[in-house]
């Protein structure tokens, strides 16, 4: 009898095993490996004497050289952060963040391996918005930084401190907030470069707060000495702007310590940024150049760090605020032109959608657009997703395997991120679309309102299944190219000429998939045909811009030197009759 037994037994155990193993990987990996270890964040009431809401961030790294909060990136090399949201936390109560707590890459504090680590946390502060659509939201407000949440004044974050960090040990490791990064001072005007800010009637009453606009402004030389002069507005859209860039009076810094851009690969990479700023200064400032006043607009807002310059249901109406409360502003300030047909736009990237979306959705107002390595113009090649027909963002379809869609590439196509990695970072960072992170400002944009008062969400950021009812509201909405093939009849007389479209075929976003769909329509216009230009960079990488002679590390620094020539040439050959020419041309 006890052979038979030992015998079922011993014919038992491989199956129970099997079937143990089974049901722990059906397990959510958190439950799997639960464990005990748990990081209680507070802060003192000398830091703040009311409760705060806000996001909690805790950052765990094996990397000594900088803080923990500046370590978090989409690539190989980025250290683990972890968050949970906070309401109403009050001085020294502590905000737990155990193993249930999502984090990035790994998903649990419970999956961190035993050892020594520099550990930091951050309160990334939010605001309760109660906005003129009914909905109230808890949002970080930009304080001058250009939504950055590790660098946003007002949050509150701990110093760094080395710690053991054993998941199996049941433990609490307590860690104080005991600093407040500083404001931002404004930036200084010089005789070139001012800067402006204005309250936006739209936005406010949008907002239920008041909310401004800005722009850094370059002023052409001769600009005091020629008061009759009226001049051309060129507005250079790209990210969050905190003073004119790539404008330098001076040569460049001799003591100047070389660094070194993984990017580009190039050692010294800051001097030459110096080195043609300066030049840019010298070509400016020369007796050839055109004479006109270029803008950068500053619209960061409570989700990320520029607005992408259209009206959104969750953004608010930025679109009409710049084209027809900033631009009218800035032109009777610094003596503009004000006439559509004086009017251009340029830009790279976030940028480059920019320009592209401002001259559809306002064709009269602008009078060509250069749109280099834009964000996804088509949303058939949303980076490498098309949100109409695939089922999930971040995996292909099958069956019996996992194919994960991939995120950025260099010009080998060597991949160094997935859309799973992207997305979990934003995810990690913030709820509700509050990473101030690009996927995230995507969905914030182009989304319906949820619910909750949130952007109804394109795809579930955990698990990357796609919503195709929000994808058709992008689509009939914010999908560009869908949007001049539906309204070509209208739209085609007003734009003919005005679109010029640049993109590097190795794009390290796979931005070029979207310029090839738009291509193809554009190329095929007729009634007009729409008389611009769609270029391609070989082998080039993200922000290539239209320069096939130089280097995507040095063509980057010269967006101006390019495109004002162009666009001076395009006001001799599309001016109305009686226009001025000839006033800021000296």
């Amino acid at each position: 009898m006890r052979h038979k037994i030992t015998k079922i037994f011993t014919l038992l155990l491989p199956l129970c095993l099997a079937i143990f193993i089974l049901v722990l990987m059906g397990l959510p990996k958190n439950e799997a490996q639960s464990c005990n270890l748990r990081f209680g964040i507070s802060f003192p009431e000398k830091l703040s004497k009311k409760a705060l809401d806000g996001r909690v961030l805790l950052m765990v790294s094996t990397d000594s050289s900088r803080e923990p909060r500046f370590q978090i990136s989409d690539g190989p090399d980025t250290q683990l952060i972890f968050g949970i949201d906070v309401d109403g936390l009050k001085p020294d109560e502590s905000a737990v963040i155990d193993s249930s707590v999502f984090g990035y890459p790994l998903k649990s504090i419970a999956e961190i391996p035993p050892g020594d680590y520099w550990v930091q946390a951050l309160l990334h502060v939010y605001e309760t918005f109660r906005r003129s659509d009914g909905h109230t939201v808890k949002l970080p407000m930009d304080r001058g930084e250009g939504q950055q949440w590790n660098r946003a004044p007002g949050n509150l974050y701990s110093t760094p401190k080395k710690v053991r960090i054993d998941p199996s040990k049941d433990e609490i490791i307590p860690i104080t907030l005991d600093k407040r990064i500083p404001p931002i001072p404004f930036p200084r005007d010089t005789k070139y470069i001012k800067h402006v800010k204005m309250k936006s009637e739209l936005l406010s009453e949008f907002w239920g707060r008041p909310m401004y606009l800005g722009a850094c402004v370059l002023l052409p030389e001769g600009f005091d000495d020629h008061p009759e002069a009226r001049y051309p507005l060129v507005i250079n859209h790209g990210h969050f702007p905190y003073t004119f860039s790539g404008f330098r009076e001076t040569p460049p810094d001799p003591n100047l310590k070389p660094d070194y851009s993984a990017r580009f690969n190039l050692q010294g990479y800051n001097r030459i940024v110096q080195e043609y700023a300066y030049t840019f200064y010298k070509d400016w400032t020369g007796p050839d150049f055109p004479r006109v006043v270029i803008i950068l607009i500053q619209h960061a807002n409570p989700y990320y760090d520029d607005s992408y310059a259209v009206n959104s249901a969750n953004l608010g109406p930025y679109g009409d605020a710049i084209t027809y409360e900033l631009v009218p502003y800035i032109e009777k300030k610094f003596r503009c032109l004000g006439e559509g047909w004086s009017r251009f736009l340029y830009g790279g990237s976030t940028g480059g959608w920019e320009a592209l979306a401002a001259q559809v959705f306002y064709p009269d107002e602008y009078n060509s657009c250069y749109a280099a390595c834009p964000d996804p113009i088509d949303f058939r090649a949303y980076t490498i997703v098309n949100i109409y027909e695939h089922e999930n963002a971040y995996y292909l379809r099958s069956n019996f395997k996992r194919t994960h869609r991939p995120g950025h590439r260099n010009y080998l196509g060597e991949i160094s991120s997935t859309l799973e990695d992207m997305n979990h970072r934003e995810l990690a960072i913030g709820t509700n679309s509050r990473s101030g992170a690009q996927w995230d400002i995507w969905q914030a944009v182009y989304s319906p309102v949820g619910e909750d008062g949130y952007p109804k969400p394109i795809w579930d950021k955990l698990t990357g299944k796609i919503d195709h009812s929000v994808a058709e509201y992008w689509r009939e909405n914010y999908d560009l190219s869908y949007i001049l093939q539906r309204d070509w009849k209208t739209l085609g007389p007003k734009l003919k000429g005005k679109i010029h479209i640049y993109c590097g075929d190795m794009d390290n976003y796979y931005l070029n998939n979207a310029v090839y769909l738009i291509e193809e329509f554009l190329e095929s216009t007729k009634d007009p045909y729409y008389g611009g230009e769609v270029d391609y960079g070989d082998r080039a990488e993200h922000c290539w811009n239209g320069d096939h002679d130089r280097p995507n590390a040095i063509s980057r620094l010269r967006y101006h030197q390019m495109f004002i020539p162009r666009i001076v040439e395009r006001i001799e050959k599309s001016a109305p009759p009686g226009a001025d020419l000839s006033s800021w041309r000296y």
